[in-house]
């Protein structure tokens, strides 16, 4: 590989892995804090937070989604070789469940703007999308790493 070739993915990488750092943060904060002063707080507490959390994230969100996503596919264009043969190694296999996994991610994404953009994302809703993004998450930075380390 050139030194250009290793200097844009080096690029790529750092750009992505902020842009992962930023949007896996906010899904575990949303996950694991939120959640967890619910009832503490009340009904109509959680909700006014909920709506206020939802306009910040529908103002930044987009942006991270646009570098994480963008860097995403700019790298895996590089595997697009062993992307076209998912089963022909433990890391084909792993980098093309992860790549499913984002695309799930991408697809809760919308649905939540557009359900949040339509006046129509119940507290149940938020609760739900955001509990199985971070179930993706988890799995996405656990594939990450474990596709460079783990054969079979």
């Amino acid at each position: 590989m050139s030194e250009v070739a290793v200097m844009s993915h080096f690029v790529l990488l750092v750009l992505h892995l902020f842009a992962a750092i930023m949007f896996a943060g906010a899904v575990f904060f949303e996950v694991l804090i939120l959640e967890g002063i619910r009832k503490p707080v009340g009904r109509e507490v959680m909700r006014t937070v909920e709506i206020a959390i939802g306009a910040r994230a529908r103002r930044l969100m987009p942006f991270v989604m646009l570098v994480l996503y963008g860097a995403g596919i700019a790298m895996a264009y590089q595997y697009r070789g062993v992307l076209a043969h998912p089963f022909s190694s433990s890391f084909a296999l792993m980098l093309s469940i992860k790549v499913v996994l984002a695309l799930s991610v991408l697809v809760h994404f919308i649905t939540a703007l557009t359900l949040s953009g339509a006046r129509k994302l119940k507290s149940r809703h938020f609760q739900l999308i955001h509990l199985s993004v971070f179930c993706h998450v988890v799995l996405i930075v656990f594939l990450a790493k474990a596709m460079f380390y783990i054969r079979w």
